[in-house]
C-alpha cells in the first residue's frame, strides 16, 4: 500500500532536515538556480527586444544586444555552476551524515532485531537505498529548485504580457495535479518493491559467497542460481513496470501540455493583434520553453518517489528501538558470583518457554558446565547473562545486584565470550586478538595471550607472525586455528567472567589437549560458565548441570551424576560409546 501525500511530505520533510548543518551553501545553490531561472525568461524578454528593434528604422541600440546576449550566457553559466557545485556538496555531506548515522543505528541495535532481520536487506539499505536517497537529494532537488524557478518565471511572464491568454494554463493545472499524484503514488509502490527485492538478492548473494564451500559440496550451484533468477526477474518486473509508468506519464504530461500551447497559439493569432511583433514572438517563445522544465520536473518526481521510498525504509531502521541500557551501577571489577532465581524466559513470537525456572548460583572462581541434548535451552542462558536479550521473569545476579541494573558497557566489561560461530576480521592476527576496546594492548600483552591459548604454536610459523593477515572471517585458518584466536581475544581482555560456549568444539584432539591445560591456568580465580558437547572438556568443573527443554534436570559434579545413573550418565555413555566405535 503506498503512502498518503501528507506522509510522504513529512518523510521528504524529514529528509531536508540533514540538510539544515548546511544551510550556507543551500542558499548559493539557491542563489545559483535563480540566476539560472531568471536567465531563461529573459531570454525571451531579449527575443521581444530583438525583434522589435529590427522592427523600427534607426534600430538604436541594437549593437548592444550581441554584448546583452553573452552577458546572459555568462550569467546563465555563473549560476549553473554556483547551483549545481554547492547542491552536490550539500548532497553529499546529507548521504555521509545520513548512512553514517544508519551504520551507528547498527551498532545500537538489539540482538534480538539482528535475529529477525535478514542481512541482505540490511546491506542493502546502507548502500542500494542510501544512493536512491542520494538522487532525491541530488538530482532531483537540483532539477526541482532549476527547473521550478524557470517554470515559475516563464509564467510570470506570460502573465505579465498577457494574463487573459495565460489562463489556458490555470485550465490544465487540475489534469496534471491529478496525473501527477497518482503517478507518485504508483513510483513509490514500485520503488519500494524494487528496494526489497535488491535487499532480497543481496542477501542471497551474500549466502553464496560466504557459503561457497557447502553450496559446491552439497551441489547447491542451481538451486542458488534458481533462487537469484527468480529474485532478479521479479526485480527486472518491477523495474519494468516502474520504466512503463514513467514511458507513459510523460507523453500524456506532453500531450496535455501541447494541447494547451495549441489553443494558446489560436488564442494568440486572434487576441494579439494589437501587440508588436516583438511582443508576438517573446509571448510564443516563453510559452514553448515552458514544457521543457514541466518534463524535467516529472521527471525529477520519480527520482523524488525513488527517494522517499528508500528514506522510509532508513528512517524505519533509526525509529527502531536501541538496546535497552537501563541501568546506572557500576563496578570496576566484579568479583564473579552470579546467581540466578527461578528465571524463565521465552523468545519474542514464540509459544513456548526457551527456560523454564532456572535456579542455581556460581560463586567466585567456580567453573560450571551446562550440558544436554541441542535446544535445551543452554546458548540462550549465556545469551542471558550477556544480555543479548531480556528477561522479564526472574533475576540473575552479579555479585547481588540484577545485571539489569548495571548499565550495558560495564556489564559486558566483566563478560568474555568464546563461541562456536567464531567472528574474524579481514585484518591482521594481532588487531583480531586485540580487537575493540582491548585495541591498547601492548604487543608483549596479545603475545602472552596467544602463547595461553597455544595459538602461537601456528603462528610463529606463518611469516608475518601476529601481523598475517587472515582474510574475511578468518578463511585462511583452520576451524581450530580460528578458535584459538578466539580464545586468546577473551584471554586479553582478563574479565572476571569467563563464558565459554561450545569454545573447543572446533578443535583437533592435539589442540583441544593443549587448550584445555591452558584454560585450567586461566581458570583460576575467574569464574567459568562453560557449555559443552563434548563431556570429556567438562569432567573437572566444579558443578554440572543437565539441561532438558528448558529446565535443569540434574546437577552435581561429574562423579556424583555418573553415579546417579540418570540423563548425565546416559550422555556419557553414549558419547564414550560413539568414542570407542570410532577408535
Amino acid at each position: 500500500m503506498s503512502k498518503s501525500p501528507n506522509v510522504s511530505i513529512e518523510i521528504y520533510k524529514r529528509l531536508l532536515v540533514y540538510v539544515k548543518p548546511h544551510i550556507g551553501l543551500f542558499s548559493i545553490s539557491i542563489m545559483g538556480f535563480l540566476l539560472y531561472s531568471g536567465t531563461q525568461t529573459l531570454f525571451a524578454a531579449m527575443l521581444k527586444h530583438i525583434v522589435d528593434t529590427l522592427q523600427t528604422q534607426s534600430r538604436e541600440g541594437m549593437y548592444y544586444l550581441p554584448l546583452l546576449f553573452s552577458g546572459l550566457i555568462m550569467v546563465h553559466g555563473i549560476g549553473a555552476y554556483l547551483g549545481n557545485y554547492f547542491l552536490a556538496k550539500v548532497s553529499s555531506n546529507v548521504v555521509h551524515a545520513l548512512r553514517c548515522e544508519i551504520f551507528d543505528q547498527y551498532t545500537r541495535l538489539p540482538v534480538a532485531y539482528f535475529d529477525s532481520v535478514n542481512s541482505g536487506y540490511l546491506i542493502s539499505r546502507i548502500t542500494n537505498n542510501v544512493g536512491e536517497v542520494t538522487k532525491a537529494t541530488t538530482d532531483a532537488v537540483r532539477t526541482f529548485i532549476r527547473e521550478g524557478f524557470t517554470s515559475i518565471g516563464l509564467l510570470i511572464y506570460l502573465f505579465y504580457s498577457n494574463w487573459t491568454l495565460s489562463l489556458v494554463f490555470i485550465g490544465v493545472a487540475p489534469i496534471i495535479i491529478i496525473l501527477v499524484t497518482y503517478v507518485s503514488k504508483r513510483l513509490r509502490m514500485l520503488s519500494k518493491r524494487i528496494q526489497e527485492s535488491m535487499g532480497d538478492m543481496t542477501h542471497i548473494t551474500s549466502e553464496l559467497v560466504t557459503g561457497y564451500r557447502v553450496v559446491r559440496s552439497y551441489g547447491g550451484e542451481d538451486y542458488e542460481r534458481q533462487r537469484f533468477l527468480e529474485s532478479s526477474l521479479y526485480n527486472r518486473r518491477q523495474s519494468l513496470k516502474l520504466a512503463t509508468t514513467m514511458a507513459i506519464h510523460n507523453p500524456v504530461m506532453q500531450f496535455i501540455i501541447g494541447i494547451a500551447l495549441s489553443v494558446l497559439m489560436y488564442l494568440a493569432l486572434f487576441f494579439m493583434k494589437q501587440a508588436s511583433v516583438g511582443e508576438f514572438v517573446g509571448y510564443l517563445t516563453a510559452a514553448f520553453l515552458l514544457p521543457k522544465p514541466i518534463r524535467q520536473l516529472s521527471d525529477a518526481n520519480g527520482d523524488i518517489q525513488k527517494g522517499i521510498a528508500a528514506a522510509e525504509s532508513l528512517f524505519e531502521i533509526l525509529d527502531e528501538p536501541e538496546e535497552s541500557d537501563d541501568g546506572t551501577y557500576e563496578v570496576e571489577r566484579c568479583k564473579g558470583a552470579l546467581e540466578f532465581r527461578n528465571l524463565s524466559f521465552r523468545y519474542a513470537g514464540a509459544n513456548d518457554f526457551a527456560l523454564r525456572d532456572i535456579s542455581f548460583k556460581i560463586e567466585p572462581g567456580q567453573t560450571v558446565a551446562l550440558v544436554g541434548a541441542s535446544g535445551g535451552g543452554k546458548s540462550t542462558l549465556a545469551g542471558l547473562v550477556s544480555r543479548f536479550y531480556t528477561h522479564n521473569i526472574g533475576e540473575i545476579l552479579l555479585d547481588g545486584v540484577e545485571i539489569n541494573a548495571y548499565t550495558l558497557a560495564n556489564l559486558r566489561k566483566q563478560l568474555a565470550l568464546v563461541s562456536q560461530q567464531v567472528t574474524l576480521f579481514n585484518d591482521t592476527i594481532a588487531n583480531n586478538i586485540a580487537y575493540g576496546a582491548l585495541s591498547p594492548a601492548s604487543r608483549s600483552s596479545i603475545t602472552l595471550a596467544a602463547t595461553d591459548a597455544y595459538a602461537m604454536e601456528f603462528i610463529s610459523k606463518l611469516d608475518q607472525g601476529l601481523d598475517t593477515e587472515i582474510g574475511e572471517n578468518g578463511v585462511k585458518l583452520s576451524g581450530g586455528q580460528r578458535q584459538r584466536l578466539a580464545l586468546a581475544r577473551a584471554l586479553l581482555k582478563d574479565a572476571p567472567i569467563l563464558i565459554l560456549d561450545e569454545a573447543t568444539s572446533a578443535l583437533d584432539t592435539e589442540s583441544e589437549r593443549f587448550i584445555q591445560a591452558a584454560l585450567q591456568n586461566v581458570m583460576t580465580n575467574r569464574t567459568t560458565l562453560v557449555i559443552a558437547h563434548r563431556l570429556s572438556t567438562i569432567e573437572n568443573a566444579d558443578v554440572i548441570l543437565v539441561m532438558d527443554h528448558g529446565r535443569i534436570v540434574e546437577q552435581g559434579s561429574h562423579a556424583v551424576l555418573l553415579e546417579k545413573n540418570g540423563a548425565y550418565a546416559r550422555l556419557h555413555k553414549m558419547q564414550f560409546k560413539d568414542k570407542t566405535e570410532k577408535t
